[in-house]
This record gives structure tokens, sequence and C-alpha cells, in this order.
């Protein structure tokens, strides 16, 4: 008799999640989806990157979201790495043509943009796809920023943009109240 097995599945349903993330609709059929999964030691190193960067930017909820993924079982980063633009002269990028927005200055902070808004969207969407196969296969998750922007900062990820998304099988849903299991200062 096995106990409480499921916390094995964990890596494979991971897979699942992110297999998500990379076959949801893209922009003009363009893939500049980048997909990870952090091993324990990544996720390790990834929460103390939270809360070092926490003290650069000032910012406390990453102590609580590093604390989320401390406790989570696994966690996966999902990014864009931009190839271009999608060549619409939208303006959703806030530029009047695409062929602008490429001459414009790229800035380095926890992300590098401005890049394309339809590239954007397709990461927005990638990420809800993957958030939604974690619900479906009943794996308590939550889209992070802080670990995304840390994970960028910190070059963990070779992305431009990207999100966390910590995943959990337990009895009660860690993120849920953003409570961690240890003490969180507040």
């Amino acid at each position: 008799m096995k106990l409480n097995p499921e916390i094995e599945s964990i890596e494979t349903l991971a897979k699942i999640i992110l297999t998500a993330a990379r076959t949801a609709p893209k922009g003009k059929g363009i893939d500049d989806i980048v997909t990870c999964l952090l091993s324990s030691e990544e996720k390790s190193e990834l929460a103390s990157r939270m809360e070092e960067l926490s003290e650069i930017k000032d910012l406390k909820f990453f102590i609580r979201d590093a604390n989320n993924v401390s406790d989570a079982d696994a966690i996966v980063l999902i990014g864009l790495k931009a190839s271009g633009v999608a060549g619409l002269d939208c303006g959703a990028c806030g530029f009047e043509t695409c062929k602008k927005m490429l001459e414009y200055e790229k800035v380095q902070k926890e992300f590098f943009g401005p890049q394309c808004m339809i590239k954007y969207l397709d990461l927005g969407i990638a990420v809800g796809s993957a958030a939604a196969k974690a619900k479906d296969l009943c794996i308590d998750n939550r889209v992070l920023y802080s670990a995304g922007a840390t994970a960028c900062y910190f070059k963990m990820i070779d992305a431009d943009v990207a999100m966390g998304l910590p995943l959990s099988v337990k009895g009660k849903n860690i993120f849920f109240d953003r409570e961690s299991t240890r003490k969180v200062e507040k």
C-alpha cells in the first residue's frame, strides 16, 4: 500500500499544464512562448531571490509570494521571448507604427520592453490556459507576477516577460487566503 501517492504526480501534471500553455492560440501563429519547470533547488533559489528583490524594489508582497513558492509542490514559469512584432500597426503598444516601437530604445528592469501588445496577449492567453488546465487537473495554483519578475530580473529564465505559476497538491489551497504554513509578516 502506498499512502498519499498523489504528490508523486506533480511533475507529470506540471508538464501537462505547460503543454496547455504551449498549445494556446498565438497571434499570427508565431510561438514566442518560453516555458520551464523548476527543480526543487531552483524553486528554493527563486523564493530566496524573491525575498531579495522585495528589498530592492520595496515590495512587501514579494515576501508573501516567496513563502507561497517555498510551500508549493512545484512551480512553472511561462514567459515571452519576442521575436518581433505582429506587423499590424494597431497602436496598442503606444506607438503609431510597429516600426516606431522597434526603433524605440527598450528598457531592462524586471522585464524588457516595450514589446508588441499582440505578443503580450499571447503570453496572457498561454498563462490563462495553463492556469485553467491546472484547475481542470485539480491542482491548486495562482499566477504570480512576483515570481516571473524575479525570474527575469535574475536571469533565471531567458524571457523578456514571465509569470510564475506555483502548483500545490495539499488538503488546503495554500494560495486561497495567501497564508503560508509559516508565519508571514503583515
